[in-house]
C-alpha cells in the first residue's frame, strides 16, 4: 500500500518516521517561484524545515529522530524576490520515538498520568500527598469530594481520547 502525502502538516509526526506533506498555495503558487518553510517552536527549541521546488515536505527518519517529543507551534511561510508572509500556523506533537527507547518513556498522555494518580492517591489516601507548600503558599487536604469529580472529568478526558464515549445503548 503507498503512503497518502497528507495536503498539509498533519496533527501528528512520530520521531524516527519519515515525515511528508504536500501544500498546494494557490496564492503563492510553486510554478511563479514561491518558496515555502516552516518553524516548529517549543520550549526544547526550535525545528527549520524547507519544503522543495513543488511545496513538497520530506523530511528523513534520521533526521525526526533527532526530535525530541513534545508538541510544538508551527508557522508555514511563503516567500518570493526577498517577501515573506505567513501562510497557516498551528500546533504539531511529536510523538516519542518508541523504536529508540531502552526504557524509561512513559507513553501515556497528561490525562492518563493524571487520572492514574489521582485514583492512586483516593485509595491509598497517602497523607503526604494532602499536604504540600509552594512558595508562601499552602494546601492541607482536598476534599474527597472535589478529588472525585476531578477524577471523573479525567475519566471522561481519557475515553474521550480512546474514542469511546462511556454510553451503552440498548433496544428493545
Amino acid at each position: 500500500m503507498a503512503h497518502t502525502v497528507p495536503a498539509s502538516v498533519p496533527a501528528s509526526l512520530r520521531a524516527g518516521d519519515t515525515a511528508t506533506w504536500q501544500r498546494a498555495l494557490a496564492d503563492y503558487p510553486a510554478s511563479e517561484g514561491w518558496t515555502l518553510d516552516y518553524i516548529l517552536v517549543n520550549a526544547a527549541g526550535q525545528i527549520a524545515i524547507a519544503a522543495d521546488a513543488d511545496h513538497l515536505v520530506e523530511v528523513s527518519a534520521a533526521t525526526t529522530a533527532l526530535w525530541i517529543a513534545g508538541t510544538y507551534s508551527w508557522q508555514e511561510r511563503a516567500s518570493l524576490a526577498g517577501k515573506t508572509y505567513t501562510t497557516a500556523t498551528g500546533s504539531v506533537e511529536v510523538l516519542a520515538n518508541l523504536a529508540a527507547a531502552t526504557s524509561g518513556i512513559d507513553v501515556r498522555t497528561h490525562a492518563q498520568r493524571t487520572l492514574a494518580a489521582l485514583e492512586a492517591w483516593i485509595e491509598s489516601h497517602d497523607l503526604a500527598v494532602a499536604k504540600y507548600a509552594i512558595g508562601d503558599r499552602s494546601l492541607d487536604s482536598i476534599p474527597i469530594t472535589d478529588l472525585l469529580k476531578l477524577r471523573d472529568a479525567y475519566r471522561k478526558e481519557v475515553r474521550g481520547q480512546s474514542g469511546k464515549s462511556g454510553r451503552v445503548y440498548l433496544r428493545f
